[in-house]
């Protein structure tokens, strides 16, 4: 059954209070306007007869002494107030002593006002002598134009007619949602409800109509409910039984009670379209048994049931790296990773499930060790949507088991071999200390004035299977998987080390250089370090120089600001490297506590072009009024040291006076520049 309009019991209650509350706040209005009016009145006569009070003794000393030059200025001050339009002083039948007029105010609102308070009105008060002269002088008469009266009254007229509709209105609106929501609403929602339920069969018990509300909103409640009440509990459970089992039916795996594929299109179509938005990268693995056949066949179909359970927990176990989980069928499992910047992380992922499967797992009793392959592409370089990402992850996977199994395979042939190449070197990096295939050089830091080496900055090289590692090939991937801090501490202690040999040779002045990693420079033992190596090798703190990048410092610079004052407080020197290509401030360079300006080498090579040159002599400068000591690194020709020289630039490095050296050569480098003062560059072995 359909409720009418017509019948709405919130519809008929909104139509009375809103024409009853309405018809109210008009008449209150009216009377209040009414009363307004008359207090405007009111306060006409009230300034009238205060004006009148305020001027009647110097309007009474004019009359009297018959001034008619203060008689003037009584009047030119009473047309001071805006509303006074005539005014005069004198006796009624004589002539006026003073007198003063002018013409009515035009404002558009006295056709309204003129009929309610008049157009003006006049007022007088005699004019009587003190005790005791109690003559009667004349009179001092006015006349107010009510106008401006008029308009406030308008005014305020007006505001207290919206104030009464709205006062109206909103008190009409109030009680119809209070009828609607504590009524209406609540009943409509029921008979709604109840009349999309089909039940097995009416119930026993009938509810007795209401008398009174036999065709509004709680009858009708009522003829539903008897129709409904009885079945709707029990068939309301058993639906939402069925429809809940269903759903999980459709959407979850029975056995593992992961999503199936189904529902894992649905997610990845989600994480792809958030991926597509924030232009990030989503990696999709599909992890396949190998010889998952072989195991049911050799320990029975229940017991491969238990593995996939057990497996499935595993997995599970890595939730807070997913992104989703699922299992497509039979023994193919695919994880989706999102947010990831390189691919190597999706490698990781692969490679971590990979030695997860290495661990047995428990089941019936059975230690049963589990070997997979994985295929992983890549968003949004493999495919832009989830049908071409998950076949070709399950294509990939395939082609892997027929290759070699107990491997992961990328879709993409050049990335794959990358990933397993940066796999291959962190592994190796990580036993490269313990193998002892790093080794430092040496090169020369020339001092301009002294004309000899003052300094050595010590580099790391790796070499490994007899094949040098190029540094920015091996530095990052340390930075990324935290070995820098051993490999810095090592180098850090061989450099002071050989700076304490070289001082036992008599090179007392020289200083040594060692490049910190912007992790080594965040890690809190590094100052703690520093002070132990200086120590340990007798070490003066001034010829320990600690080389930081500049555009590592500019990532966080209060940060870097805290983390060289700690460092500071070792003593050792701090100079900033490959100055000019992290485009810092001069109000940072002042708040970090730095002793060198270490010039880019890519400014140095540009000297011969203006823009180089400008911007080599800038940096000088800058270093000069800071007070901290220049130095250019990559000077590799006469010109080039020249050019420094004259701009004033205190220390070179390059190629031009030696590249970097062993220990060994080092020292003999050093011996030779003790005895001889001619440019260096004459004496490169």
């Amino acid at each position: 059954m359909k409720l009418e309009l017509r019948n709405s019991l919130s519809r008929r209650l909104l139509r009375v209070v809103l024409l009853s509350a309405l018809a109210v706040g008009l008449v209150l209005s009216c009377a209040q306007i009414i009363f307004g009016a008359y207090k405007t009145r009111h306060l006409i006569a009230d300034d009238a007869q205060r004006i009148l009070r305020m001027t009647r003794d110097p309007s009474t000393q004019a009359i009297y002494s018959l001034d008619r030059e203060m008689g003037s200025q009584v009047m030119e001050g009473l047309f001071q107030h805006e509303s006074i339009r005539e005014a005069s002083i004198g006796h009624a039948g004589e002539e006026v002593l003073a007198h003063k007029s002018r013409p009515l105010l035009t404002l558009s609102s006295r056709w309204l006002t003129d009929p309610i308070l008049g157009r003006d009105q006049q007022f007088s008060i005699p004019l009587i002598g003190r005790e005791p002269y109690n003559e009667h002088y004349g009179d001092l008469r006015i006349t107010l134009d009510t106008a401006r009266y008029g308009q406030e009254f308008i005014s305020d007229s007006v505001v207290i007619a919206i104030i009464g509709v709205l006062r109206a209105l909103t008190l009409g609106l109030v009680l119809f949602l209070i009828y609607e929501w504590l009524l209406t609403r609540p009943l409509t929602k029921l008979i709604e409800h109840l009349a999309r339920i089909n039940p097995d069969r009416p119930g026993a018990h009938k509810l007795p109509l209401i008398k009174g509300h036999e065709r509004n909103e709680l009858g009708l409640w009522v003829e539903t409910a008897n129709s409904l009440l009885a079945a709707i509990e029990h068939n309301m459970q058993l639906r939402q039984q069925a429809e809940s089992s269903l759903q999980h039916m459709t959407q979850y795996d029975p056995l593992t009670g992961l999503p199936n594929r189904q529902q894992l299109q649905r997610q990845l179509d989600h994480i792809l379209d958030e991926a597509r938005r924030l232009q990030r990268r989503v990696a999709v693995l599909c992890l396949g048994l190998d010889d998952f056949k072989g195991i049911n066949e050799q320990f029975s179909y229940r017991t491969g049931d238990h593995l996939l359970l057990a497996l499935a927990d595993r997995l599970r176990s890595l939730g807070g790296r997913l992104d989703a989980l699922a299992r497509l069928g039979g023994d193919q499992f695919v994880l989706v990773l999102s947010g990831i910047e390189q691919p190597y992380e999706a490698a990781e992922l692969a490679q971590t499930l990979l030695d997860d499967l290495e661990t047995p797992l428990e089941v019936d009793g059975q230690r049963i060790r589990l070997h997979g392959t994985i295929g992983v592409t890549l968003y949004p370089e493999d495919g832009g949507d989830t049908e071409k990402l998950l076949l070709k992850a399950e294509q990939t996977m395939t082609l892997a088991k027929n290759r070699s199994r107990n491997r992961y395979q990328f879709y993409v042939a050049s990335i794959d071999s990358e990933m397993r190449a940066r796999r291959e070197l962190e592994k190796d990096l990580g036993e490269a200390l313990a193998h002892g295939e790093f080794f430092l050089v040496y090169q020369p830091q020339v001092d301009y004035q002294q004309n000899c080496i003052t300094g050595v900055e010590a580099l790391l090289r790796w070499k490994h299977q007899g094949k040098l590692v190029p540094p920015d090939l091996f530095i990052p991937v340390a930075e990324q998987n935290g070995s820098i801090i051993p490999i810095g501490a090592w180098v850090l202690d061989q450099a002071c080390r050989q700076l304490q040999e070289w001082r036992g040779l008599g090179f007392t002045g020289l200083r040594m250089a060692v490049n910190l990693s912007t992790v080594q420079l965040h890690h809190s033992g590094l100052p703690q370090m520093i002070s132990d190596l200086l120590q340990r090798h007798q070490l003066p703190a001034e010829t320990l120089e600690l080389e930081v990048t500049e555009t590592g410092l500019m990532e966080d610079i209060q940060a870097a600001r805290h983390n060289l004052l700690s460092l500071r407080r070792s003593g050792a020197l701090i100079a900033i490297d490959d100055f000019g290509t992290g485009y810092s401030s001069l109000s940072y360079l002042r708040s970090l506590p730095l002793d060198k300006i270490k010039i880019d080498k890519s400014f140095v090579q540009d000297i011969g072009q203006d823009e180089g040159a400008t911007i080599v002599r800038a940096v000088i400068q800058l270093g000069r009024s800071l007070g901290m000591t220049v130095i250019a690194e990559g000077v590799e020709t006469p010109e080039q040291e020249a050019y420094l020289i004259v701009e004033g630039c205190e220390e070179g490095q390059g190629y031009y006076y030696s590249k970097p050296l062993p220990a060994r050569e080092m020292t003999a480098l050093l011996q030779q520049s003790r005895h001889f003062t001619r440019t260096l560059s004459s004496i490169q072995p």
